[in-house]
């Protein structure tokens, strides 16, 4: 279920975004409760996919959970930018005068889009979903990062619906089999471990 939350609380914050570029609160909201349920949704993606690449899977999550500290870092920072009535860009340019601060932002935060294209190609090298999922994450991945740098909302809603049919297929892939087999939901293999022709 996180697995559809997150991508989806993501494209509904990009509709709350101001005229100057900036989230807002309500947006920086959405965005933050989003990120918080990708992580969790994709934590338990990754320990079902462990057994398969556990050192790959090791790396993956350590960079998505700090990935998650990025995006809620940013989340925060729209709000604060509708609060203090401050724009985007002057908000950009303080942040740069605390150096410790930056590794939240210019660090932490570069490293969401990267899990996910990471995570993209996982799925593709363990083929273990069909390959228009990866291709779509991985795709929905690079245009993030442009949309959140351009400001530019229509950029943002190609990007977040490029993230959020691939993760609604895998969301739905993994309810229909936690509902197959409710008595062994917690020991049962998921669907996205069994390898798919394509």
């Amino acid at each position: 279920m996180f697995l559809i939350l997150g991508p989806a609380l993501n494209l509904i914050a990009g509709f709350f975004w101001r005229q100057d570029g900036s989230q807002g609160v309500t947006g920086g909201t959405l965005t933050a409760l989003s990120t918080g349920c990708w992580l969790l949704g994709l934590i338990g993606i990754y320990g079902r996919l462990r057994p398969l690449s556990p050192r790959y899977v090791a790396v993956a999550l350590a960079a998505t959970v700090f990935g998650t500290v990025g995006g809620v870092t940013f989340a925060v920072q729209a709000i604060h930018e509708q609060m203090f009535d401050i724009s985007h860009s002057v908000a950009v340019e303080r942040v740069n005068d605390f150096p410790l601060a930056t590794t939240l932002f210019w660090i932490c935060g570069p490293l969401f889009p990267v899990a996910l294209a990471a995570f993209g190609v996982l799925l593709a090298r363990l083929r273990v979903a069909p390959l228009p999922v990866s291709i779509l994450i991985v795709l929905g991945s690079l245009a993030f990062p442009l949309s959140r740098m351009t400001r530019q909302a229509s950029i943002a809603h190609v990007a977040d619906v490029l993230l959020l049919l691939p993760f609604l297929y895998l969301g739905i892939q993994e309810l229909r089999t936690a509902k197959a087999a409710p008595s062994q939901a917690v020991h049962a293999q998921p669907s996205v471990q069994q390898p798919v022709s394509r």
